[in-house]
């Protein structure tokens, strides 16, 4: 259905990506005959078909990346009034450069994701064509018939946001990606007054991050996770590689400060760490003081002097670590009494992958350690546990509950946490489903048809 027109008592949530499934998210406001876009993401080595969904036929046809089917909102690009990135990680801002021709609209988002999102754009030879309109930290603006307001949120990468999203109808938080830190490496402490104010304000839904619903307690602080990999890396002889994802550029910093005070030097290998850290020294994030090698020195270096940090850790076959282990890379080689930490979880789906990784590099007498294995803290994720969305409830106390940013059973404790917490009503769905907050609340299954669309074939 392509012709639904919001009207000026409505308020709706339709996700096109991201709910029941984990990444790619895509998500539409809609009201009074306009619509608003928060978040354009991709995934990476998926099917177009869920495996939850085709479990047999979904494994043969793989692709490196993949998006939501934007259909919907292409049709209906003239009521499009913006697009909103909370920030900058792959699930919510990569499939802009390969979806905008679509749009269309204007982009609105804080400085450390336009130039993440510029470059990217250079690399597809768009640059400067896509209106990118900078907005600053905890600042409002009228979107059409939408007055948003960026809240500084806590999460694994600079800048990220939550967004206030405020009409005739009624008012959303929209969380997207966060946990509460209140000692992180880069950015500031989590504010909790920020969002116990919001409890005067009538919040009449709030749609949320569920990924760690079904974990208890509140997730670790970067600060912590600092102080597990110095522990882990210290005694520690031979090279080191540790490999985590690029845009954690606090894990980033805490690696090169563990380097400084283990007598190593630091070097990265990966283009995505590479430009990461250059956004980063751009924007004035990254700490003079964190010194780093040039990567094609590193090999030349004694092995008890070398701590590299490496792209791949979930096994992508073109990734640094896939090449290191395969002892082809051009500028290091690793040997036996070396060391491999994944400072990082395996994504469901690429267990395989990792496995063979570790394969490789213990066949060779190079030793490596999983976050899931270690009895210290070397990775800390990115979102909330059970005991941190129980504090947001308790603070917004919004009327209506909706769970996103999961699969099935995220979504469903995640409900189930709010239900104990007071919220009356909650709604678990799909991509594809209604949500209709305003005036009167309720979910319509399926009523837009949504899937999948390749960006790039399987490596």
């Amino acid at each position: 259905m392509s012709n639904l027109n919001p009207g000026a008592d409505d308020l709706w949530f339709l996700p096109l990506g991201g709910t029941g499934e984990i990444g790619m998210n895509l998500n539409l406001y809609g009201h009074q005959g306009k619509w608003l876009m928060v978040d354009c993401g991709v995934s990476f080595n998926e099917p177009l078909v869920p495996a939850t969904k085709a479990p047999d036929s979904a494994l043969a046809d793989t692709f490196a990346v993949v998006a939501p089917d934007p259909t919907f909102i292409a049709e209906n690009k003239d009521a499009l009034a913006g697009l909103v990135i909370t920030h900058g990680h792959e699930d919510h801002v990569g499939a802009v450069p390969y979806l905008w021709k679509r749009f269309r609209c204007p982009v609105y988002t804080t400085p450390f994701t336009a130039e993440l999102l510029r470059r990217k754009l250079a690399r597809e030879n768009l640059g400067g064509q896509i209106p990118i309109i900078e907005v600053s930290g905890e600042s409002t603006h009228t979107i059409g018939p939408f007055v948003v307001s960026w809240l500084a949120i806590t999460h694994s990468i600079p800048e990220p946001y939550a967004v206030k999203i405020a009409t005739q109808a009624g008012t959303v938080l929209h969380t997207a990606d966060w946990k509460i830190d209140a000692n992180p490496i880069s950015g500031k402490p989590f504010k909790h007054s920020l969002y116990q104010s919001l409890a005067e304000e009538n919040i009449l839904a709030l749609v949320g991050d569920s990924t760690n619903a079904l974990k208890p307690g509140m997730s670790l602080s970067e600060r912590t996770c600092y102080d597990g990999l110095l522990s882990t890396i210290k005694p520690l002889t031979g090279r080191v590689v540790v490999a985590c994802f690029a845009s954690n550029i606090a894990r980033l910093i805490s690696l090169a400060k563990v380097a400084a005070n283990t007598g190593r030097y630091m070097a990265l290998l990966g283009y995505s760490l590479v430009n990461m850290v250059g956004i980063a020294r751009a924007q004035g994030i990254w700490p003079e003081e964190a010194t780093l090698a040039d990567a094609s020195h590193i090999g030349y270096l004694p092995p008890e002097e070398v701590l590299v940090v490496a792209t791949g850790s979930q096994g992508e076959p073109r990734a640094a670590l896939s090449r290191l282990a395969l002892d082809n890379h051009p500028l290091l080689e690793l040997s036996k009494g070396d060391h491999v930490i994944f400072s990082s979880i395996v994504i469901p789906g690429n267990e395989k992958e990792v496995e063979k990784l570790v394969s490789r590099f213990n066949a060779r007498g190079i030793s490596t350690l999983l976050s899931e294995d270690s009895q210290l803290p070397v990775h800390a994720s990115g979102h909330p546990c059970s005991e941190e969305l129980k504090l947001m409830y308790h603070w917004v106390k919004p009327e209506i509950a909706v769970p996103v940013h999961g699969e099935h059973q995220h979504l469903e404790a995640h409900a189930q946490i709010a239900k104990s917490c007071g919220v009356r009503k909650t709604y678990v769905g799909q991509n594809g489903d209604l949500y209709r907050l305003a005036p009167q609340a309720g979910i319509r299954r399926g009523l837009v048809k949504t899937g999948r669309i390749p960006i790039r074939q399987k490596n």
